[in-house]
């Protein structure tokens, strides 16, 4: 594989990996609100999640959905009804930092996220279909080595921005006001979905 397809992939996997989703609002959330060591469990299964998923989308799971539409309004409800959920809890936290972490989001949170985030699906079928062309396992496989790292950073740096944010801004109303946030721009990603 030459330079010329290895840095283009590369940008792509940054730009789609950092960019505001979902995934990464709770896990900034997640470092507002918990150790960053519990964040980063988060980010490994969200990573891990999205690159099943990117294999999977490349391997023909995509072309599985266009033949069967049913499985892609399935697929968005699930997600709406996950995002709404993960909202709710937002929105209803008090702000206080809690004691344990138990109630963080973990690995298969992570991963399940992934799959009904359809941020993650666009961006598995368009990078698929942009860099590699059907049935290149080899160009699919390094799209997916070069996707990994480069996703489990980016989301790890808005878990460390949650956590940059904890260290400064200790108030329960500031992290009231915070939560409440970022549970509407969940929300709004809800009526992206549903009206998109």
């Amino acid at each position: 594989m030459s330079l010329s397809l290895i840095l283009p992939m590369s940008a792509f996997a940054l730009a789609a990996s950092i960019s505001p989703g979902p995934v990464n609002l709770v896990c900034l959330s997640s470092g507002t609100r918990y150790p960053i060591a519990r964040g980063l469990v988060f980010v490994t299964g969200a990573t891990l999640g999205f690159i099943v998923l990117f294999l999977a989308v490349g391997l023909g799971l995509y072309s599985l959905m266009t033949m069967v539409p049913m499985l892609e309004d399935l697929l968005r409800w699930a997600g709406v009804a996950f995002l709404l959920y993960l909202a709710m809890r937002l929105a209803r936290d008090s702000g206080d930092l809690p004691e344990d972490d138990a109630r963080a989001p973990g690995f298969a949170t992570g991963a399940l996220m992934q799959w009904l985030n359809p941020k993650a699906w666009l961006a598995s079928a368009s990078g698929i279909g942009a860099y590699t062309s059907a049935n290149d396992l080899d160009t699919i496989l390094l799209f997916a080595v070069l996707y990994l790292p480069i996703c489990w950073l980016s989301l790890a740096t808005w878990v460390y921005a949650g956590a940059f944010l904890r260290r400064h801004v200790q108030r329960p109303a500031v992290l009231v006001t915070i939560n409440r946030t970022l549970a509407a721009l969940l929300a709004a990603s809800c009526v992206y979905l549903l009206l998109g």
